[in-house]
């Protein structure tokens, strides 16, 4: 009986170890190639957060606008200086999307080329000149 209690107590560290044992390779073999590389998009792409904003629905019900954006910036120092205008970048793409949802009629499929030109124009206001892409993803409506 008290070799099971023991058994029992020793099972979870046992199994800890083959845990950590099981990873070390990973872990060992270092980053992926190509590891320089950014997530969703490549060098050059700046990705947002996902944006949201509130919309009438169907029957009186609130629906939410959810729309998914980034910029492509080749020219090193305005990608560098849009870097640290994120955070205002941002805002003004939810502030617009936010007014653009507000007159947006009860179960009315949002436009996406307008969405994309009103982002498009915050993006050149907010960086002081042109020469950034803004690139739509995903515009859904639930």
């Amino acid at each position: 009986m008290e070799q099971i209690h023991r058994l029992r107590l020793a099972l979870p560290v046992l199994f800890s170890g083959l845990v950590a044992l099981t990873a070390s390779p990973a872990a060992a073999a270092g980053p992926p190639k190509g590891g320089d590389k950014k997530k969703g998009g490549g060098l050059t792409f700046l990705q947002f957060q996902t944006l949201t904003a509130t919309v009438a629905g169907e029957r009186g019900r609130r629906a939410v606008l959810t729309l998914e954006v980034g910029l492509d910036i080749p020219d090193e120092k305005l990608r560098a200086h849009a870097e640290l205008s994120e955070p205002r970048l941002r805002a003004s793409f939810s502030q617009t999307l936010r007014v653009y949802a507000a007159g947006l009629a009860p179960a009315g499929l949002p436009d996406a080329d307008y969405i994309g030109r009103q982002l498009q124009r915050d993006a050149d206001r907010v960086l002081g000149k042109s020469g950034a892409t803004l690139l739509l993803g995903t515009i859904l409506v639930n």
